[in-house]
């Protein structure tokens, strides 16, 4: 106890000289913070207005409204009409697939916070390659091209192949086993050595069952050269 009491004064006399530093930041902190949200605040502009045809002053649905470098974007109601919130300085850019895309600037030097346009787009005309469709030359080739086309598998098709006893026999084949299916191989050998224990283990070779197995495997094609 002693001991720590010149510690406290020497703890005392070093907030003494430095309190009035820590008094002046814990008031400029609060004033510049409050200073840099009021700038923020100042810059945000409600942007609204509708888009229309240049030639026919209709309102032109679902046409992206976007600010550029940011990922704020919005799109006009079935009227053409929008919202959306910007900044200050931000470009925003009018892009839709049938006309050609504008860019509005919004002013720096805007008072108020809020902002409306009337964007006017012009119809962009897109030129495709030429496509010429000729018909069958006669009937019976039709019915014949009819015939041999290949029509896509559907997902009933699909599942009956993945489901059919050729594929799951092939899954059966190539498919490694997890570990309880390596635990249930090992304890089912264990088993089978400890009924045999002492004897001969009988031979397959005059099992009737596992002569029909083995006939199918050869009808199937199991024994064939795979290479």
């Amino acid at each position: 106890m002693f001991y720590e009491i010149p510690n406290l004064f020497l703890f005392l006399n070093v907030m003494k000289k430095f309190l009035p530093y820590t008094i002046a930041l814990l008031f400029f902190i609060p004033r510049t913070a409050q200073a840099q949200f009021e700038t923020v605040r100042d810059s945000v502009v409600q942007l609204y207005g509708i888009v229309m045809t240049a030639d026919s002053l209709v309102g032109i649905p679902a046409v992206s409204i976007c600010v550029k470098g940011q990922n704020r974007c919005t799109i006009t109601n079935d009227q053409g009409v929008f919202s959306i919130v910007v900044l200050k300085g931000d470009v925003v850019e009018f892009t839709h697939v049938s006309y050609k895309p504008k860019v509005v600037s919004i002013p720096r030097s805007l008072e108020g916070s809020q902002y409306s346009v009337v964007q006017l787009m012009i119809t962009d005309t897109v030129y495709m390659a030429m496509t010429i469709i000729k018909p069958r030359p006669t009937p019976e080739q039709f019915s014949r091209d009819f015939v041999n086309t290949k029509v896509p598998d559907d997902d009933i098709e699909i599942a009956r192949q993945n489901t059919s006893e050729a594929k799951r026999r092939i899954l059966l084949r190539t498919t490694p086993g997890d570990g309880g299916e390596a635990t249930s191989l090992q304890m089912r050998n264990i088993a089978t050595k400890a009924s045999y224990a002492g004897q001969a283990p009988p031979m397959n070779i005059f099992n009737p069952a596992a002569w029909a197995k083995f006939i199918e495997a050869w009808k199937r094609g199991d024994f064939k050269n795979k290479n």
